[in-house]
């Protein structure tokens, strides 16, 4: 186990105000540090598509199209 790993491990039995104050220690060494987080904003499209861009392998088939998909139906309403 590497130390992020060990870090989150402890982290997670934390409470979660004391989660939050990890959190927050953490931002001040940034801060402190001028250490730019590496973690994309997860709510942000394109830092999605920046970080997930290339991830396809060789093997993905490109010639994918509609008669591939399957087909939606209808279901019965539950009573």
């Amino acid at each position: 186990m590497n130390l992020p790993d060990t870090i989150y491990a402890h982290a997670r039995a934390l409470p979660a105000d004391l989660q939050r104050e990890t959190l927050d220690f953490i931002s001040y060494l940034e801060q402190r540090y001028r250490i730019t987080p590496s973690i994309p904003n997860r709510f942000s499209t394109e830092a999605f598509i920046e970080h997930f861009a290339g991830s396809i392998g060789n093997d993905f088939p490109d010639d994918i199209d509609d008669a591939d998909l399957a087909v939606d139906i209808t279901r019965e309403p539950l009573e």
